[in-house]
């Protein structure tokens, strides 16, 4: 059960492997890009590729999606990134088990958007938890993981990638002690600190500029492709949006958002530091350098960042 692009690696693992999985149970096509057409998971091109049935329901709790899925018989369900709560009739369908690979080293971060979480907060490692499935929200004991470190460029979607090929081997790793019987269960509650992060959206990307310069350079990695980073400016005809990639830190104290323009880059101040501008994306343009974007203004008429 898959949707997400982080879940191809262990799935091509179970088919490459010759595990036979008995179906794919994946999210439905949904609309995509600016003319809105019907777009597949890309999950699900390789499961037709390899000949397998592919289910696509709208809520997997509903009965006629439970028939479908006891309909294939299967000996174990193996979770990444799907996108739906599970029942509980489903948790305890396959006789081995019902397993999950997250992407964070549980406990610490429970829920949908722990890879940004992990470089947000500057942690220095993080990986990929093979766990049981149980009710509760990424609660199960915990049978082994993986770890990857973070390195200081590694954006969201870089890391994304990377725990993706992580998530194969801990699945690779996990697999013969799950068909045997013989997987270990470590309760969370003996590992440490929770948190829940929460499913993220396309505003919860605004830059506040009273925040430090390294905790913003973090937020501008974590966030990027998805979310992304925003913050508005206005020259005098009303406020803009303008996305903002990952950029460079340097010291300097100034009113926070304050805009300034030396030695060809284009600086903010921050609550501590400088944020030193790369890339920049205003709505209806490209993404360019930030001095490319500057040679737009009229002359002047930025001075600051909201």
């Amino acid at each position: 059960m898959g949707t997400g692009e982080i879940a191809i690696p262990a799935f091509q693992y179970l088919v490459d492997e010759g595990y036979c999985p008995v179906g794919l149970v994946t999210q439905p096509d949904r609309p995509a890009g600016r003319k809105r057409e019907l777009k597949a998971p890309p999950i699900k091109d390789l499961a037709i590729a390899a000949g397998m049935p592919v289910l696509q329901p709208e809520k997997v709790r509903e009965e006629g999606a439970l028939e479908a899925i006891e309909a294939l018989k299967p000996d174990l369900i193996v979770v990444m990134a799907y996108g739906q709560i599970l029942p509980k009739r489903l948790i305890e369908m396959a006789p081995m088990g019902c397993v999950n690979l997250h992407a964070s080293l549980l406990p610490k971060y429970r829920g949908a958007a722990c890879i940004q979480a992990a470089i947000d907060a500057g942690d220095e490692r993080t990986g990929v938890t093979l766990m049981h499935v149980i009710p509760k929200l990424d609660a199960g004991d915990v049978i082994l993981s993986g770890e990857t470190p973070i390195g200081d460029e590694d954006t969201g979607g870089v890391l994304h990638d990377r725990l993706a090929e992580v998530a194969r081997g801990v699945l690779q790793a996990g697999l013969p002690s799950l068909l045997d019987g013989t997987a270990p269960r470590t309760p969370q509650e003996e590992m440490g600190e929770i948190s829940h992060i929460s499913k993220l959206g396309r505003d919860d990307g605004r830059i506040d500029w009273s925040w430090s310069a390294d905790r913003i350079e973090r937020r501008l990695r974590a966030y990027d492709p998805w979310p992304g980073c925003f913050t508005t400016y206005d020259e005098g005809s009303g406020p803009k949006r303008l996305k903002v990639f990952p950029a460079e830190t340097a010291e300097g104290s100034g009113p926070p958002g304050s805009v300034v323009v030396e030695d060809g880059r284009i600086g903010v101040y921050c609550g501590n530091g400088v944020l030193i501008l790369g890339a920049v994306q205003a709505d209806g343009s490209r993404r360019m350098p930030a001095m490319d974007w500057s040679r737009g203004w009229r002359a002047g008429a930025v001075t600051r960042l909201d």
